[in-house]
């Protein structure tokens, strides 16, 4: 399936320059671009979550707690490798 994406100008030619310096078609840049953008704001979100925890000692002391509760789960007697 296509469709069509109305972009300016400008952001049309950064489009081509960076399909020609890496090679890839500009569908296949578009496409890691969003998909870029699509990880940024998932981690925004993440991070965002993880201040507003920070925020209140009770709920970081608990996350905190289960953390060190799982750090004793790598002690399975296997070698790294």
């Amino acid at each position: 399936m296509t469709t069509t994406v109305r972009i300016s100008a400008s952001v049309h030619d950064l489009l081509k320059q960076e399909s020609r310096e890496s090679g890839q078609t500009m569908q296949a840049v578009l496409e890691e671009a969003i998909e870029l953008l699509r990880r940024k704001r998932f981690l925004d979100e993440v991070n965002a979550g993880y201040a507003r925890v920070r925020e209140d000692e009770h709920a970081w002391g608990e996350m905190l707690d289960e953390r060190a509760a799982w750090e004793t789960t790598d002690g399975d007697g296997l070698k790294d490798d």
